[in-house]
């Protein structure tokens, strides 16, 4: 086994063979963690979103985060219904992409898929650099390192996943559920506090005091801002394919733990925030000073901040289970890159995964880890699939008209409209911000008809029905380009004559008259039977001159149906790292070959022993 085969079996693990597939599926309560880690994070920041926009009023504002609230919970649970019904109608997974396309029609769904696509890369992106703020807060002299920090972390969630879905959901889980019962330890004292009088009354302005400079357009802003909270929802619906049988059940079941989860956290932070009188701080989250004012500064304030920090991080690993299998649809459908198809040594896509820890690094180098810009972007890349996924079913139904379909026409109508209205307020409101996605989307949606057109083209001339007649041989010239008298050159010479070609002709290139004219006497002394033909180089170059003569040779074959054949000599150096040290002019024949049409490389390698 060599080096790099033994860090990778270090690194990932024995590989496991096909029929370990099923051992490799989720339980609930490992999926809830694993593909809950990014909705879950999000009430980290998005009560504060409401606040963030509330205070630009007044303070006495803060009132309106109740009834903006119960909104976001009503969406929310439009939500978790839909997508439980998308669960059962589409039961192999895809969310989003597959429901447009079938529903609303290709471009539809392909505009949904690039948005996901993009959202999982900046949900890593964001999620890491988010849980490193709060790492680098608390020791203020890592500050300075907060990209390389992010970096490691993506590089290590992206190891984990390589090492198996189980094995990544086994390691996470535990962090994501000492989030949970921290929050709810929270929720729960502060809501005692509050119920035996030991919170003042005086710290809030009641609900229904009336506010100078509200207006529909701020609650709609900060409606849309908080709605930011239920990024992540529709990661489930994505990835069926990942649960223990029977699947469909199973990830409605999770989705439904989610949902109530993410309310009862949501509902609780929004309250506590509201009845406490906590403003928005730009050093402070609104998490730490709620936790500061129920516990003080002990050891419950510094185990909310910790888990906190660990659930930003982690939040990334809903982009590592969905991004995948999100590929694997799009790639079946031939719109982007087939590898993205195949299975690695641990039976995850690791092709998908290696890409988004590879594109993530990269927005967290250029932002230099401060992707807090990203949010809305990141938020309106969710919002789009999210229309058009509740709109595709609201047009399913209407084709199939199924037993008891009026309900659920009711829930995905107010599902797209509650939606659609968030992403028109984050165009309205943060267009500054969200721009980009108008760029983007096009672009993306541009490649992959291309990459589409390509595989269609390549199947057509591949098809024994459509392609043209097979080209007629009648005969065989091999061309073997040699650089000296040597073992290789021996080697393949040998090669060549074993063949039984019709014509066998050697090719040097030499640089100076004299070097040809020695290199000649010395040939005819040694392989007299084979033709050596020399091109003098006066540029010193190998490939045009060869390039030329290969063609002419080419073109007199092809009228007499000769194929012409070349066969590059080739030695192996004993050390993969010594190949550095050598001259890559047989790669680079070989390469700039490859293009050459109705040509035939044979590359003849010849292993060193010491």
């Amino acid at each position: 086994m060599g080096l790099a085969s033994k860090i990778k079996r270090l690194l990932l693990g024995r590989p496991l063979k096909s029929n370990e597939l099923g051992e490799q599926k989720l339980r609930k309560t490992k999926a809830l963690a694993i593909l809950s880690s990014d909705a879950l994070s999000s009430v980290a920041y998005g009560p504060e979103q409401i606040l963030l926009v509330l205070v630009t009023v007044s303070t006495a504002a803060f009132w309106y985060s109740i009834p903006i609230g119960i909104g976001v919970l009503v969406l929310l649970t439009a939500l978790i219904m839909s997508y439980r019904q998308i669960i059962f109608a589409y039961p192999h997974g895809g969310g989003a992409y597959v429901v447009s396309k079938e529903n609303l029609g290709l471009s539809s769904g392909l505009v949904a898929g690039g948005s996901l696509l993009v959202d999982y890369i900046l949900t890593v992106a964001v999620s890491v650099s988010a849980g490193t703020d709060a790492i680098t807060s608390a020791f203020p002299s890592l500050h300075q390192h907060n990209v390389l920090i992010a970096v490691a972390f993506v590089i290590f969630i992206t190891i984990l996943n390589l090492r198996g879905v189980t094995e990544s959901a086994s390691i996470l889980a535990y962090p994501v559920y000492l989030f949970v019962l921290a929050l709810f330890i929270m929720i729960g004292v502060g809501l005692y506090r509050i119920a035996t009088g030991d919170v003042s009354p005086e710290l809030h302005t009641p609900v229904g005091t009336s506010v100078a400079g509200i207006s529909l357009f701020i609650l709609l802003r900060a409606f849309a801002s908080g709605s930011s909270a239920l990024t992540g929802v529709e990661a489930i619906s994505n990835s069926i394919p990942n649960f223990k049988d029977p699947g469909p059940n199973n990830a409605a079941k999770t989705l439904a733990a989610m949902g109530i989860l993410l309310a009862i956290l949501f509902s609780g932070i929004v309250f506590l925030g509201y009845y406490y009188g906590i403003a928005p701080k730009a050093e402070v989250t609104v998490v730490s000073q709620i936790a500061e004012e129920t516990f003080g500064r002990n050891f419950m304030y510094y185990f909310i901040q910790g888990t906190t920090a660990l659930i930003l991080i982690l939040a990334a690993n809903t982009g590592y289970s969905a991004f995948p299998l999100l590929a694997v649809n799009l790639a079946k459908d031939k719109f982007i890159p087939r590898m993205f198809t195949v299975r690695g040594d641990r039976l995850g896509y690791s092709n998908g995964i290696i890409c988004l820890g590879f594109l993530s690094i990269i927005l967290i180098v250029a932002f230099r880890g401060e992707t807090e810009q990203l949010i809305p972007l990141y938020a309106v890349g969710v919002f789009i699939p999210f229309t058009l996924s509740q709109t595709g079913m609201i047009v399913k139904w209407i084709r199939q008209k199924p037993p008891g379909w009026v309900p659920k026409l009711i829930i995905n109508f107010i599902g797209a409209l509650i939606s659609f209205t968030v992403m028109l307020m984050f165009f309205l409101t943060k267009f500054t911000k969200v721009w980009p996605v108008l760029i983007f989307l096009p672009i993306i949606i541009f490649i992959f008809h291309k990459i589409k057109k390509h595989y269609e083209a390549v199947g057509e001339q591949l098809r024994l029905a459509s392609c043209e007649p097979a080209f007629p041989i009648e005969g065989n010239v091999i061309i073997v380009p040699v650089s000296g008298i040597t073992h290789v050159v021996e080697h393949s010479l040998n090669y060549a004559q074993s063949l039984k070609a019709d014509q066998i002709i050697a090719v040097y290139v030499p640089f100076e008259r004299e070097d040809e004219v020695r290199f000649e006497e010395k040939w005819n002394r040694w392989k007299p039977d084979i033709r050596l033909v020399t091109l003098h180089s006066p540029y010193r170059s190998i490939i045009q001159p060869l390039m030329r003569f290969i063609d002419s040779v080419q073109h007199k074959a092809r009228e007499n149906h000769y194929q012409v054949t070349v066969i590059i000599p080739q030695f192996i150096p004993k050390k993969g790292w010594q190949h550095i040290l050598h001259n890559q002019t047989s790669f680079m024949i070989r390469t700039r070959l490859l293009y050459s049409k109705d040509l035939i490389i044979t590359t003849v390698p010849y292993h060193l022993k010491k």
